[in-house]
């Protein structure tokens, strides 16, 4: 009867496979909290843990948070289970380099680090940019990794469409700040909701958070598109958003941060050879709801005086001349980006992902200044006030810069036919001097 004692085996195998408890902290990432002094730490666990620890210190495991974990069930059909961990560090010592590990006596993440910026108004801090990096053909990721880890760059800006498992190798050492993509709307998308925190409290959908001289706005474009969700997202983002441009204009405030840079998934521009929403004249994101018009985004950008729009969606990268309603308005014809009299447009969602590489038409259109289907990622970094300095780094090409511009502005704020809201501006200075 030899065929029992392998039943007996197996089902030996079975108990002791279900007994065993999955404890180990996995997709460790953090970002920044209400300021850059302040860092949340996430992660997640197959099984529930006694608590939620990060240790932390300068010299070493010196210090320790305790956080908050969350039952998360996905909507699929296995109905998988995990925990989410979320632990805030606040008040970090500026210009330092923290090690850290997050877990509980159940089981410790390996060690990371990161690095606070200085507390000084000289700070230029230096950002990767991409959208649309996949579990398949993540073209970006192995540079971005080793980029990361050696500390080239001070916060990554991930602008929709994740592989949540992947990224911990990036998001683990640096501020990774996010915005929902299309790939994110699966279940009301509850798997971005739950994994992502970020500043706001705002179940991650959209927030805003001043790094040195940028004041950096992220949105949901998603919420024009998945309106099987209801209307309320989209008027609350939108009353949100407006409220923010106020209050990022008020004087004291866009002296500090004199640029404004809002980043969102999908594109109001693209001249890429396929049907998304951005190669119509009228996307949903620029004028707002069908025949209605409301809501959108390019009059309330421009009114408010935003310098730069990040997008993604398209597997491809594009850069576009200042432009509004599909006007360019060049600073002047030798320098279009010195003084532009419009927010300047990118789109960057050519970090890989299976569905391969973009397409553009052979026609192009008199607003595209420079187009790529390179896989690659974008850098910023923000000199001072006036200089922004942004290029094109090609995967295909080992690393080589394939696209370079500054983006110049003496004087920041509406342009020459914005409309702003000066009723909001002052209710804003009265809250102001209320606090």
């Amino acid at each position: 009867m030899w065929w029992l004692n392998i039943i007996q085996i197996l089902v030996c195998i079975n108990i002791i496979h279900g007994d065993v408890f999955w404890y180990q902290p996995e997709q460790v990432h953090i970002a920044y909290g209400d300021n850059i002094f302040e860092i949340v730490v996430t992660w997640s666990t197959f099984n529930d843990t006694s608590n939620s620890i990060v240790e932390y210190g300068i010299g070493g495991l010196v210090l320790q948070e305790e956080g908050v974990s969350k039952i998360f069930v996905d909507g699929g059909d296995t109905r998988h289970t995990q925990y989410i961990h979320k632990v805030i560090l606040r008040n970090l010592t500026p210009d330092s380099r923290y090690v850290y590990h997050c877990g509980s006596n159940m089981g410790w993440s390996n060690l990371f680090y990161f690095k606070t910026p200085p507390n000084t108004s000289d700070w230029q801090p230096h950002l990767a940019i991409f959208g649309d990096m996949g579990n398949e053909n993540a073209q970006s990721l192995v540079r971005l990794q080793e980029e990361a880890q050696r500390g080239i760059y001070d916060a990554i800006l991930h602008v929709g469409d994740f592989a949540y498992d992947m990224d911990s190798s990036i998001s683990a050492y640096l501020p990774y700040m996010t915005c929902p993509g299309n790939h994110e709307e699966k279940y009301n998308f509850s798997n971005y909701r739950e994994r992502f925190s970020m500043p706001g409290g705002s179940e991650s959908y959209m927030f805003s958070i001043n790094i040195g001289p940028m004041h950096i706005i992220s949105i949901s474009t998603e919420v024009y598109y998945f309106l099987n969700y209801g209307l309320k997202p989209l008027v609350f983002q939108y009353q949100w958003l407006e409220d923010d441009l106020a209050k990022a204009n008020l004087p004291e405030n866009r002296e500090k941060q004199p640029w404004i840079i809002v980043m969102g998934h999908r594109p109001m521009y693209c001249s890429n050879l396929n049907n998304d929403d951005c190669t119509h004249h009228e996307t949903l994101t620029r004028v707002g709801l069908p025949f209605l018009h409301f809501f959108g985004l390019e009059d309330l950008l421009y009114n408010y005086g935003v310098d730069l729009e990040i997008w993604a969606h398209e597997h491809s990268y594009e850069r576009l001349w200042p432009i509004y309603n599909y006007t360019v308005y060049n600073g002047s014809y030798e320098q279009p980006y010195v003084n532009p009299r419009a927010p300047v447009h990118i789109v960057t969602g050519s970090a890989g992902c299976k569905e391969g590489r973009e397409n553009f038409t052979i026609t192009r259109p008199a607003w595209s200044a420079l187009i790529s289907q390179d896989y690659g990622y974008t850098r910023l970094k923000a000199y001072n006030g006036s200089h922004l300095h942004l290029e094109q780094v090609s995967d295909d090409k080992d690393g080589d810069i394939i696209d370079a511009f500054w983006l110049v502005k003496e004087n920041h704020g509406s342009y020459p036919f914005s409309k702003m809201d000066w009723a909001k501006l002052d209710e804003m200075r009265l809250k102001n001097l209320n606090l």
